[in-house]
This record gives C-alpha cells, structure tokens and sequence, in this order.
C-alpha cells in the first residue's frame, strides 16, 4: 500500500499552506521590528550648528576667496530601504556634484525619481547655507511612519569633495517618536576629488573611491588640511540637533543664517599647530680669505606657522665650515 493512501485526502495542500503561512507570518514579524508603529506623524525642528572656525581648526583655515562657508543643507526623510550616502559605498552623480560644487539639481533629480518608483522616500528638506564657519540655520521636518529615518548632507566650503552629514538616523524607538536627538558631525571625503586642501584644484579621483571619514590621520599626508596627528580625533565640525514639537507651528520660519550670538562668550577648543618648514637648500659658496677656513650657509623657510602653543619654527638659516681650492 503506498504511503498517499493512508494519508488523509489534502493533506499535501494543507501542509504546503501551513508553510507558506509560517514563512509569511516569518517574514511579516522581522518587518515589524524595523518598522515605525507610531500612531502619528511628528514634527521636528532641525538646528544645524557650524562649529568650524580658526581656533579649533587652524590649518590653512580658509579667510578669503572664498572663506569658510556651508552651504544649503539638503535632507531625506525615507525608509530602511533608501540611502541618501553611505559610507564605504559609492557616491551618486548627484551626491558627487553636491559634494564638489555645491549643486542640487542632480540630486534632488536622483531622490525624485527613487521616490516615485520605490516610495521609499517621504520627504525633501532644505537649510539655507550659512556665510561663516560658526553660525546656524534651520527648517522644519514632516516625518511619518512609514518613512522615519532622516538622511542629511551640508557641503564644507571651500572643498575639493567634503561635506558632513548623517545617515539614516532612526527617529522611531519602539514605536515612539524621539522628543529629542544632537549629534556631532565630522568630515566625510565623496571620493571623486583627489584634492588635500581646502583650496585645491579639481582632480578627478580614476576610478572612484568610497566615501569615507576623514580623521586627525586620514589622509595621513601632512598636506591635508584636517591632518592634526597629534590629536586622537577631530574636533566636530559641526551639530546637528532635532527637537519634536508638540503643537502646530503656523508660520514657522526658518532661522536667519548668523554668527552665534553666545559664540564669543564660550571658549573655543584650541588645537596646537605645530610649524612647518621646508627642506634646507642647497649649500652656497664657500667664503673664504686665504690660509683661514671659510663658511657656507643654506636656508629655509616657513611652511605653516605654528598656532595655539605648537611647536615653535626652528631656525632658517644654517652654516658651517669649509675649505675650497679657490679662496678670497
């Protein structure tokens, strides 16, 4: 007797709809615990905070054509499912000339088109740039459910391709909204640019590189103006904070783009510059009088002075004693 004929009749229906069921109700559970289950929208301020100035940053800091600037912020509310940038990963188009020049068009273009085909994507949010290395601005988020991670990016300008930004911060925990968040931002590399300093030409990156953090020691060249080997970590560049408001808003603006008024009152973190030379010269001739030895000097000069007691340039000028067949 074959073992289907004692079996009762649909049983091989029944057990392959038991198992779809419990890989549905499998992967239906593992999408609960990523997703947002806030009853409601929430509202947020965001507040992005310049903290780059010559102090706490002395190296090359930039002081004219142009000085130390951000630019517009642009931010992307969206689902587990959508990265505005991400490290170790690529750069966009878009992401790349935001990153280089500034630009929005082909970025706003890219997180359009993600949102209409994937609907990963809620919103898009903009800050006005800000003028100075310290200042602030502003602007209000719309944040949902189904969409509740935030993305940001705000160009350093000047730069050949660095910017600071977040990614993907989650502002739903277990199932409730964050009342509030402040997160301290550092400089990222879009790895399209090969440029060191703040100033640097363009130079196209073939082939290109991951985004990656820059550090006090990547890249570890000493013409790279974020290059402070004596410090374990940067300093922030910036902060980012996000405060849920509770009520409607009507009306609300964006804040002005200024230098903080409470910047001058607090004390800048000072970041020892240590100074730079060059190399020495070549020796020059040596000056000599007739049956006595003679001397010879070479020099060199200052590269980079020293700031916030670093150590202090040593000397530029160097001789010493010498002979030669032809004497004065």
């Amino acid at each position: 007797i074959m073992l289907a004929e004692l079996l009762p009749q649909g049983w091989l229906q029944r057990t392959l709809a038991v198992m779809l069921w419990l890989s549905c109700g499998s992967a239906l559970q593992q999408a609960n615990q990523t997703a947002c289950t806030a009853s409601s929208p929430a509202t947020y301020i965001m507040v992005f905070t310049g903290l780059w100035n010559p102090t706490t940053f002395p190296k090359q800091y930039p002081m004219f054509r142009p000085p130390a600037q951000w630019s517009k912020l642009i931010a992307v509310s969206h689902s587990s499912r959508f990265h505005l940038w991400q490290e170790g990963s690529l750069a966009s188009q878009g992401v790349q000339m935001f990153a280089e020049r500034g630009v929005t068009a082909a970025l706003i273009k890219e997180i359009k088109e993600v949102k209409k085909s994937m609907r990963s994507v809620h919103g898009v949010f903009r800050a006005p740039g800000i003028s100075n290395g310290i200042g602030h601005t502003s602007t209000e988020l719309h944040m949902q459910p189904r969409s509740p991670r935030l993305s940001l990016m705000g160009k350093i300008v000047p730069s050949p391709d660095w910017f600071v930004g977040v990614d993907s911060l989650d502002l739903c925990e277990g199932g409730q909204w964050v009342q509030e968040v402040s997160l301290d931002l550092y400089p990222y590399d879009a790895g399209t640019d090969s440029g060191f300093t703040f100033s640097s030409p363009n130079y196209l990156t073939v082939p290109q590189e991951n985004i990656t953090q820059i550090t006090s020691q990547n890249p570890n060249h000493p013409a790279n103006s974020f290059y402070y080997p004596k410090l374990a970590k940067l300093p922030p560049l910036a902060r980012v904070t996000l405060t849920r408001q509770t009520g409607h808003l009507p009306g609300h603006k964006q804040f002005s783009n200024h230098i903080l008024r409470e910047a001058g009152s607090k004390r800048l973190s000072e970041t020892p510059l240590d100074c730079e030379v060059s190399r020495w010269s070549s020796w020059g001739l040596c000056l000599e009088k007739c049956g006595r030895p003679g001397t010879r000097h070479r020099t060199r000069y200052i590269l980079l002075q020293p700031a916030n007691s670093g150590t202090a340039c040593p000397d530029l000028e160097e001789g010493e004693t010498c002979s030669s067949e032809n004497c004065i």
